[in-house]
């Protein structure tokens, strides 16, 4: 969308479409300008990059707009990323978990430049992905390096219907059930399916914790009835 009426004119180019914005002040508009380019950056940054735009500026007069060269939209990932090292199928993990979790999408998956010590050129490298909205990236990096419960994910859950809902889809998908919460999934890595109930019962603290504590050791799988009933005592 181009301004239509002769004068000083903000034109901001989305592959959404566009916005214009008039004043007569020049030094103002290119304040202004400023100021919506820095706004859109921090509001892109918080967009999955799946839904991230990109955009351009320009100065439109009454004789046409002022060339604007593209400008991509902050992209910087996040400064701390949970890396997941697996034999050569962190695709397929990856997929699982986005299918499995809310918030959670496979972002990029990057083939290997050269050949290396457990795959060859083209093949899987790298995944990134976001587990309900945490960003990690899982490395085929071969057998060398297996998983441990010393590293584990922790859902929080509202209902039993959605710490069954979890814990079935870890464990039916070639994982295992543990203790006290704890079951592995196919590749694995370890998760923690943690009702509310569980940690408000702790946080109470006394006996009230002490009895809740006493009823989880002796699950596998968080019946969230029973801590509740143990936490009443």
């Amino acid at each position: 969308m181009r301004c239509s009426e002769p004068g000083p004119c903000i034109t901001i180019e989305t592959d959404r479409g566009g916005m214009n914005f008039r004043h007569n002040n020049t030094p103002l508009l290119n304040f202004a300008l400023l100021l919506m380019s820095q706004t859109f950056k921090e509001l892109q940054s918080m967009q999955p990059p799946s839904e991230r735009q990109t955009f351009q500026t320009g100065i439109t007069t009454g004789n046409g707009p002022t060339p604007a060269s593209p400008r991509p939209m902050c992209t910087m990932k996040a400064k701390n990323i949970i890396c997941l090292w697996f034999n050569k199928d962190a695709e397929e993990a990856a997929r699982f978990y986005a299918a499995t979790f809310p918030d959670s999408r496979v972002t990029a998956v990057h083939p290997a430049p050269a050949d290396y010590p457990s795959g060859k050129a083209g093949d899987v490298l790298t995944v990134e992905f976001t587990v309900m909205g945490v960003p990690c990236v899982g490395l085929n990096g071969g057998p060398e390096f297996r998983h441990s419960e010393a590293f584990s994910f922790q859902v929080a859950t509202d209902t039993q219907e959605e710490t069954d809902h979890y814990w079935n889809a870890i464990v039916g998908n070639g994982g295992g059930e543990s203790v006290c919460g704890w079951c592995r999934d196919r590749w694995g890595i370890s998760w923690q399916i943690t009702p509310r109930a569980l940690t408000d019962a702790m946080d109470a603290g006394g006996e009230e914790a002490g009895r809740a504590f006493a009823a989880m050791m002796g699950m596998g799988k968080i019946d969230i009835a029973k801590i509740e009933a143990a936490r009443r005592g």
